[in-house]
């Protein structure tokens, strides 16, 4: 069986886009998802993406970790599930769509998809750190040099340490630039290395700057090693609302893949 696919990056955050509305792909062929993201063996991507119909909104993005498990929400394969989607003519410039934990809206502001996020009203403070969940779970550390860390090990040692164990978490180091600008390294759990970005990432490390006031910034430049994010958001009483991460959603090849 030989499927079409385009590969998409978001500042660095690359993914497989499949449209899958004739529900021919095999969801539950977890071996072949990891094999396509494998940049050896496969085409080789952060994750991988099943564009499907959906009743109550314009498609269903099912989401796969690079080691071949569906996961929770991107944003950086979101913001790019959605330019793929406007070039098939399934949506325009304003986009709704169903992901694992629920709707979403996006839209197009030029060049750039802005995501909009679900409000956030609980965070956990944990020493040092925060623990946010934007649509996937993540440790958050504010740390004086991002250069000077061992994103890969000192991820991993927290991603699947205490008190996150076998579900794990992303890790996020972040680095104050000045009040609207931070630096973000992300170790990212399914894929269980650094990526380049990580949306979901950027967006939980602005939250946790506002919230442990290094910062009163509502909009936010995040630089990550795969290029500048914007997060934007409105506080609230009992935490955040309109929470919004805008930035690019590049096509970067198209090909064939056979599965086998």
């Amino acid at each position: 069986m030989i499927f079409s696919f385009v590969k998409y990056q978001g500042t660095g955050n690359d993914f497989v886009i499949i449209d899958n509305r004739d529900n021919q792909f095999p969801i539950e062929n977890h071996s072949a998802v990891a094999k396509i993201c494998h940049r050896n063996f496969g085409i080789g991507a952060d994750g991988f993406i099943l564009i499907e119909t959906d009743d109550s909104s314009d498609f269903y993005m099912r989401y796969y970790n690079a080691d071949g498990h569906e996961g929770s929400l991107c944003g950086n394969g979101s913001r790019c599930a959605v330019h793929f989607v406007k070039s098939l003519g399934l949506a325009t410039e304003k986009v709704v769509f169903r992901a694992s934990d629920g709707l979403y809206k996006a839209q197009f502001i030029a060049e750039d998809v802005a995501l909009e996020l679900h409000a956030l009203s609980y965070w956990e403070q944990r020493e040092d750190a925060f623990f946010l969940d934007t649509g996937s779970p993540h440790h958050v550390v504010f740390v004086p040099d991002i250069n000077a860390v061992d994103v890969t090990v000192k991820g991993a040692e927290i991603a699947h340490g205490e008190p996150y164990f076998s579900d794990g978490t992303n890790v996020n180091f972040v680095q104050l630039v000045d009040a609207n600008n931070f630096h973000v390294r992300t170790y990212e759990r399914g894929v269980e290395a650094e990526t380049l970005s990580c949306g979901t990432g950027v967006t939980a490390a602005a939250l946790a700057a506002h919230i442990s006031e290094k910062t009163t910034a509502k909009k936010i430049q995040i630089k990550t090693r795969g290029g500048n994010l914007i997060v934007s958001f409105s506080p609230i009483a009992n935490g955040y609302e309109s929470i919004v991460l805008q930035g690019p959603a590049t096509p970067v090849f198209t090909g064939n893949w056979e599965l086998n």
